[in-house]
């Protein structure tokens, strides 16, 4: 079976126009209307149908491009890591094993190509850099009795905060929350894609929120603080 990078790209490419930052509807079964099609889809895939391939990469582009984005933080390096996504699981479709969840496999592709991303952006570049142990507590230290503040930033400049506080964040804790708390994976289904224990996963997305939460309070402290200069 061969299959065009090109073409794997102008898929990935299409992808990017839907996938809009944090706002974008996922259905919970995208691929096709009954398990048995995408079994059937996946398997004449396995076997060298590229038109398979076609419809199973079309179909789940917009998750993956999705996914890419809130973990890397920018449509260049989504639209690069979703089309490396797409060339591993067009690599190893023949390993998939019809018991297994397709999207979960997925999604385990999708995280370790955005990880792999990652460490190639920080030997070359560092354009986020997550937060070590050390650097935590400075990063995200704030009031305890700072406002809740959900409640006084409209929705676009939550977003915008979120993205931001979501690229400091430690690359497991960075990919468990935005399964659970985006995708909307249970948290045993991120266990699993993350090949992790549920504790190990909860506590993870905890400490996520948390970071996010605190890193959201602290820049509204600073911009309400600007303005009053």
């Amino acid at each position: 079976m061969k299959l065009g990078r090109r073409r794997i790209l102008n898929a990935a490419e299409r992808a990017s126009d839907m996938a809009l930052t944090l706002d974008i509807p996922l259905p919970v079964n995208a691929l096709t209307p009954d398990q048995t099609s995408l079994a059937l889809l996946i398997e004449r895939a396995a076997a060298g149908d590229t038109t398979a391939f076609e419809r199973i990469m079309i179909h789940s582009q917009q998750r993956v491009m999705a996914m890419t984005w809130r973990m890397l933080g920018n449509e260049a390096d989504a639209r690069d890591a979703s089309q490396e996504v797409f060339l591993r699981v067009y690599r190893y479709l023949k390993r998939f094993r019809q018991d297994q969840d397709f999207f979960a496999w997925l999604y385990g592709i999708t995280v370790n190509v955005c990880r792999d991303s990652l460490n190639q952006r920080q030997t070359h570049n560092n354009r986020f850099v997550p937060l070590d142990e050390g650097a935590e507590a400075a990063a995200f230290e704030v009031a305890a009795e700072q406002a809740d503040a959900e409640t006084i930033v409209a929705q676009a400049q939550q977003r915008e905060l979120i993205v931001k506080a979501i690229a400091l964040l430690p690359f497991k804790e960075r990919a468990s929350i935005v399964l659970r708390d985006m995708e909307g994976f249970s948290t045993e289904e991120v266990a699993r894609i993350m090949k992790s224990s549920t504790t190990t996963v909860r506590s993870q997305i905890s400490s996520a929120r948390k970071k996010i939460r605190i890193y959201c309070q602290q820049q509204l402290r600073r911009a309400g603080e600007e303005k009053t200069r």
